[in-house]
């Protein structure tokens, strides 16, 4: 009928018209990609997750599991959600975040941790275009950044951001790995767009780079091995097979990040709060090894280290000291034997066993 019809043309002018606006506005807050799919757009993610978590994968992230049912369906977060809106923000390195790893009297921190927590940054823009799309709109909206249970690699794959690769994190064509991720879920009907395909082939270099071997298979992650889980995620101490291992990376690791091949068309971040800061690139162990309490809040101040506390991130140096063999730490490593956290006395022992001979550690446990 000829009303239908117009009614639908007008329909089809709608969300044209507010699918420009968001993207338009996406490309004015920063945002490098902005994509757009539909709620129904994972069926395969409940039973995915289900097949971790019955496995132990996500070790003591019981958040994980509490939050199952709302993260494999965004319906079920918010029943009224009727279209998906995907932002992207590249925060790419100037150069190969492993560098860092010859050189064992540094701390290695991961890439997205070296400025300010890109949660404010990339929250806080989201939230304006929120606002303008709303009222443009006139319909409800939400936004998350990491803060829902939101299973935003899944639906960036489906929006043609870029598709999960074998090491499970996202990857583009464009970025590389390097993409921090925010959602817009929205009342409105918008236009989707395409999804994205695999295209890591036949490639393993991201598993094969994998220092703890936490890739039991392409596409599956065991976080009880994975470094980034291990020196964030996980309190209390870290299994002593697993430390040497680590090396001198004490907060996150990006190697399976910087191995994927699809980064040598990736660029540099062009924001500044994204940038890394000087003193986070290969800061001084002699100096982490130092901070107490107050001396960690102001020094990590602003960025996401600070959300793990002084005693598990003093912890992840020690390690890192232990794995050093440089001999000007052991000093500092026997003042921390005293200190008042257990995990921080354990671990400067264990330091301390690599630093030093079996006979001078038994004088100096007596």
């Amino acid at each position: 009928m000829p009303g239908d019809a117009a009614k639908a043309d007008n329909q089809g002018r709608k969300r044209r018209t507010l699918t420009a606006f968001l993207k338009e506005e996406a490309a004015a807050k920063g945002f490098d990609i902005c994509r757009i799919t539909h709620p129904d757009a994972i069926p395969q993610a409940p039973e995915r997750l289900r097949q971790f978590l019955a496995a132990g994968a996500h070790g003591t992230m019981d958040w994980l599991a509490e939050t199952a049912e709302r993260r494999s369906d965004p319906r079920v977060l918010w029943s009224e959600v009727r279209s998906i809106v995907l932002f992207g923000m590249n925060y790419a390195p100037e150069d190969d975040p492993r560098e860092v790893l010859a050189r064992r009297d540094r701390g290695a921190i991961s890439v997205y941790a070296r400025n300010r927590d890109y949660h404010d940054v990339v929250k806080g823009r989201l939230k304006e275009i929120a606002t303008r799309f709303a009222a443009r709109a006139g319909e409800d909206v939400k936004v998350f950044v990491d803060t829902a249970p939101v299973m935003e690699k899944p639906l960036a794959e489906k929006a043609g951001i870029g598709w999960q690769g074998k090491h499970t994190n996202l990857v583009s064509r464009e970025f590389g790995s390097w993409l921090f991720l925010g959602s817009l879920f929205t009342t409105a009907e918008l236009d989707l767009d395409e999804p994205e395909r695999d295209h890591c082939g036949s490639c393993r270099a991201c598993l094969d780079a994998c220092p703890t071997d936490a890739f039991p298979a392409p596409y599956r992650i065991d976080a009880r091995r994975c470094i980034s889980y291990l020196t964030i995620e996980h309190k209390g101490s870290i299994a002593p097979e697993l430390r040497p291992l680590i090396g001198n990376r004490i907060y996150g690791c990006d190697d399976c990040l910087a191995a994927c091949p699809w980064n040598k068309f990736a660029r540099s971040a062009s924001e500044m709060k994204l940038q890394a800061r000087d003193d986070l690139r290969e800061p001084e162990l002699s100096f982490l090894l130092t901070l107490d309490d107050p001396g960690f809040r102001a020094f990590f101040s602003g960025s996401p280290v600070k959300r793990i506390g002084r005693d598990r991130f003093v912890r992840n140096a020690l390690i890192a000291a232990g794995n050093s063999g440089e001999k000007s730490l052991i000093e500092v490593c026997k003042a921390l034997a005293a200190d008042a956290s257990p995990t921080v006395r354990g671990m400067a022992v264990w330091a301390l066993s690599r630093l030093i001979s079996s006979a001078d550690l038994a004088v100096f446990a007596r």
